[in-house]
């Protein structure tokens, strides 16, 4: 027996850090089509080796099924490789014309991989291609329970990127597992980065390592089949995904919530398709399996198939059973099957309405799913557009497997065998990782306009914010507010004027009359000059406006009779010259 493990395993982590620190020296410069021919090298070579590192997989920690695990391998090696074939991850990858930015992209530099035990071969060959795509270099640490085939898959991909011209330790792997050899390779100083994919406890170990990390939460999935949806489908959706590798996929759907009305068609539906609804004795020994005395998952059970559970809970069920099924009656710690069980076991509640159902749903997310992501089954798209707004999810699939659709198998979003959480789930990112989170991006941004102008516009708006606030009168301002209150008192005097003309007043009126004149007149604005024209006796709308057009000026005196209508519009033209 190999003795001081540890210290094994440390500086193994230590070594393989600097080998890498070394090669992405070399590879950081690497051109684009350099890097393009290093990742589709290895996606070839390890499409080829799918079956074969899932049959390690399988045979090295017991979970899942061989048929699956190859499906996850060649996702990773194909899906994957085709999503990200043709993303610019080297030098300049996009430019803003009219901002005239430039946007650079830098490696992220050492990757440390961290991989789980669950999903051990495919998960690996994901982040080995994401992190090389963007000339990171990587050390990868393996689950202890997964070392053989998690190494393997690296060395075959290792091998395929040194035949395209990689630089050597671009890829490592630690083969000598500890605790204490993954802790140093997260915290070593040059360790740039922390891709990890595990349990709570290693997800939490990235995050306090003092590094950025991308780590992904649990997932505790809900499935609600509506009122609306097709049953047969939407069952048979969900038995598939339950049952995927033996339900080992975060995403897999862990909970069933059916709307009160259709219960009976899905529980018609769940018979059909190998499903097996436990009775009360039953589910009495599943629930003393799945827990254990703290509360957590027995991870004896994780990953094994229907017939294995039944056997160790103390009950025996048809071989042709694919998936077991039970009422846990709440959620919580007092109620096991409302956890996540990464294994074909499915939890059953019914809710009457799609309002209920969304409650339920919100309730079996924050027991260990927060973040994470969920399913809908239903063709009411108010419904639907419901969940997708208000779900504590950040995947939410419509009318398809959330195992499948969660990862992009049946759906659209990003390929990826890393599935972010959001802040509820405790991560860094609610996105599916791909190459373009694992770069930085560099910005040149070039001058489009100077700081003169700058403080012009700023000087400018500062006036205008001024004026906004408390609007200063202007000389213009004084001048209208004059006029308006002049227009008003030689109205009055006008009129009062004519009123007297034309009652024909005493004589003694013809001075009042000039007084009056001449007394609104110094309020007036005219043009005080002298003029060799004849002076109006009489001025009204119509003479006013003859003058416009002819351009004209009409020369006045406190004799001058003026209409007010012909006062306003002379005024406002400029058209009177008074006469001295």
């Amino acid at each position: 027996m190999l003795e001081d493990k540890d210290l094994v395993s440390i500086q193994q982590a230590r070594t393989l850090v600097e080998n890498a620190h070394q090669a992405l020296l070399t590879f950081k410069n690497f051109s684009q089509q350099q890097v393009d021919q290093i990742v589709m090298n290895m996606a070839d070579k390890v499409e080829k080796h799918a079956r074969r590192l899932a049959e390690m997989a399988v045979e090295e920690t017991g979970y899942g099924k061989v048929e699956d695990k190859t499906i996850k391998n060649l996702f990773a090696a194909v899906d994957v490789y085709r999503h990200i074939k043709d993303m610019k991850t080297c030098d300049v990858i996009a430019e803003n014309k009219k901002k005239r930015v430039v946007d650079i992209a830098v490696p992220a530099g050492v990757i440390a991989v961290i991989t789980p035990t669950t999903n051990p071969t495919s998960t690996a060959i994901f982040k080995i291609l994401c992190a090389l795509k963007g000339r990171n270099t990587v050390v990868v640490s393996p689950h202890p329970n997964a070392v053989q085939c998690t190494c393997e898959a690296a060395r075959i991909m290792y091998e395929a990127a040194l035949q395209a011209g990689a630089p050597e330790d671009c890829i490592n792997w630690i083969e000598t597992v500890t605790l204490e050899g993954t802790t140093a390779l997260m915290k070593h100083r040059k360790t740039n980065l922390i891709l990890a994919t595990g349990g709570p406890g290693v997800v939490r170990a990235a995050y306090s390592s003092g590094k950025p990390a991308f780590g992904v939460g649990p997932g505790n999935v809900p499935s609600f089949v509506e009122r609306t949806a097709d049953v047969a489908k939407a069952v048979r959706d969900i038995v598939t995904g339950k049952t995927f590798d033996w339900g080992v996929l975060c995403s897999s759907e862990q909970a069933l919530v059916c709307d009160q009305p259709i219960k009976a068609q899905v529980l018609e539906e769940l018979s059909k398709n190998g499903a097996y609804f436990l009775n009360d004795e039953e589910l009495k020994k599943l629930n003393q399996l799945v827990q254990l005395p703290t509360k957590g998952l027995n991870p004896a059970i994780v990953g094994k198939s229907p017939q294995i559970i039944a056997e160790m809970a103390g009950f025996s069920i048809p071989a042709e059973i694919v998936c077991l099924v039970g009422r846990p009656g709440g959620v919580g710690k007092d109620y096991p099957l409302s956890m996540e069980k990464l294994s074909p076991i499915l939890a059953f509640y019914e809710e009457n309405g799609w309002e209920a159902a969304c409650q339920r749903c919100i309730e079996i997310l924050s027991f260990g799913g927060l973040g994470h992501t969920m399913s809908i089954h239903s063709n009411d798209q108010h419904v639907i557009m419901q969940f997708g707004l208000y779900k504590p999810a950040y995947r939410i699939c419509v009318n398809t497997p959330s195992t499948h659709g969660s990862v992009g198998l049946t759906t659209g979003v990003p390929p990826s065998m890393t599935l972010g959480c959001g802040t509820p789930g405790g991560n860094i990112t609610s996105d599916n990782i791909t190459p373009l989170h694992l770069i930085n991006t560099k910005r040149l941004a070039f001058e489009i306009r100077t700081i003169d102008q700058i403080q012009f516009q700023l000087s400018d708006e500062l006036v205008s914010a001024s004026t906004d606030r408390v609007k200063q009168p202007t000389v213009q301002d004084e001048l209208e507010e004059h006029v308006s209150d002049v227009r008003g008192s030689v109205r009055d005097v006008v009129d009062q004027f004519l009123k007297q003309k034309i009652n024909r007043s005493e004589p003694s009126s013809q001075a009042t009359q000039k007084e009056i004149f001449e007394s609104s007149a110094k309020l007036f604005s005219f043009e005080e000059k002298v003029s060799s024209g004849p002076v109006a006796e009489f001025v009204c709308e119509d003479d006013v406006r003859q003058a416009l057009v002819n351009k004209n000026k009409i020369v006045v005196n406190s004799n001058t009779i003026i209409t007010p209508s012909a006062r306003d519009l002379g005024s406002e033209k400029n058209v009177f010259v008074w006469e001295s």
